[in-house]
């Protein structure tokens, strides 16, 4: 009888200083160079087919199944890891720190060697597989899109036949080692908002003699935060919020244009297009009413992530098999924060659910949380991300 998980902790010295490596050197976007090196070293001796990226420096590599009863055409699934970083200067007293001005700051160092890990414990047990598992080493997540560039590389077929299911794990600071998921809508829809107020550009001193673009701003920026409250429907709910303000580069010079950037979190087209609708009508009337223009660019990223209802509930319940009912739990609530695995749900019926990494030797306050510069995360839960993605790999499969 297999023990995934036994077999996983015997990984995990190797796996652990892996993840460190990642984290002490990260990369940023869809260009990871030293990141895709260290994947393919990682998984050299492993017989798997790989292919790289042409859009991006991707890995695919297919690990193929030898189960006496393997047909001509097996199914594929697909596990997905992503590997770049945020541009963020970290600021943990970690041995492993990275000091080159980015930061593994969401985990992403561990979702690539847990898909190593993984692939492990497969080709480990390849004669128990029924098909085939495509692994995904992507990069490019952290707003670049990596997920579609792959998909048009072909990452979905890349077993010979469309995977007939997809499986990817995040952590984050909760509680360690427990999963969280929910069918249906799991995460947000990500999009950017742009608003640039055009004036009149003047001296500090005389602001009569110019239109001063950034009363217009400021209000606009307040405005927003009230339009969520008014015009949103309760019930579908919406996160807007502003990041990013520039104006003039003096402090005694009253921009031509001042503008603003938002991050906005959306759960239905509805919601979606009611922001973008009111956004624009309230920036362009806010700034008419000081003299001045606005041009408003409204982006969508990534769409709302949709767990796979029947998927779902097949994963709950081999998680529970796997790691005993007190461990998995099945939120009520979807989170707000967006993920580009959203593109793969569209294309493939599948499951996403988070993994509590938390610290239990340090307080809860001085662990930060995922996009902070503090963060930090308990290593030793690559075990259960290993153990979690080979199982529902083979589970699925037979």
């Amino acid at each position: 009888m297999r023990d995934l998980l036994a077999e996983a902790a015997v990984l995990l010295p190797d796996l652990t200083a892996l993840r460190r490596d990642f984290h002490a050197h990260p990369e940023v976007g869809l260009d990871l160079p030293r990141t895709q090196a260290a994947v393919l070293e990682a998984i050299a001796d492993l017989d798997v087919e790989v292919t790289t990226g042409t859009g991006t420096t991707s890995v695919v590599a297919v690990l193929r199944g030898t189960h006496p009863d393997r047909g001509a055409d097996a199914p594929a699934v697909l596990l997905r890891g992503d590997m770049d970083a945020l541009p963020l200067t970290e600021a943990t007293a970690e041995p492993f720190a990275a000091t080159n001005g980015a930061m593994h700051a969401c985990g992403h160092d561990l979702h690539t060697a847990g898909l190593v890990g993984a692939l492990r414990l497969l080709a480990a047990h390849r004669d128990e597989l029924r098909g085939d598992v495509v692994a995904m080493f992507q990069p490019g997540e952290e707003g670049f899109n990596g997920a579609s560039v792959m998909i048009d590389e072909g990452v979905l077929d890349a077993a010979g036949s469309r995977a007939i299911a997809a499986f990817g794990v995040h952590v984050n600071t909760s509680e360690r080692g427990i999963v969280s998921t929910k069918p249906g809508t799991l995460q947000a829809g990500s999009s950017v908002l742009q608003v640039t107020v055009h004036g009149r550009g003047g001296h500090g001193s005389q602001p009569t003699q110019a239109v001063d673009p950034v009363p217009a701003l400021a209000e606009i920026v307040t405005g927003l935060q009230t339009m969520v409250t008014r015009r949103v429907d309760l019930f579908d709910p919406v996160v807007l919020t502003v990041t990013q303000l520039s104006g003039s580069e003096a402090v005694n010079i009253i921009p031509e244009q001042a503008s603003l950037g938002a991050t906005v979190r959306t759960l239905s087209q509805a919601s979606l297009e009611t922001v973008r609708d009111q956004a624009t009508q309230l920036a362009t009337g806010i700034a008419a009413a000081h003299g001045c223009t606005a041009e408003v660019d409204f982006e969508v990223q990534y769409p709302v992530t949709v767990n796979d209802a029947a998927e779902t509930a097949w994963a709950v319940d081999r998680l529970r098999d796997l790691l005993g009912d007190d461990r998995v739990q099945v939120v009520a609530q979807p989170i707000m924060a967006s993920e580009d695995f959203s593109f793969v749900l569209a294309e493939v019926p599948g499951t996403y659910m988070m993994l509590g990494a938390g610290r239990t030797d340090v307080p809860a306050e001085q662990q930060g949380d995922n996009h902070s510069p503090f963060v930090i995360f308990d290593d030793t839960v690559l075990t259960e991300q290993a153990a979690i993605l080979s199982h529902l790999a083979i589970t699925r499969l037979a």
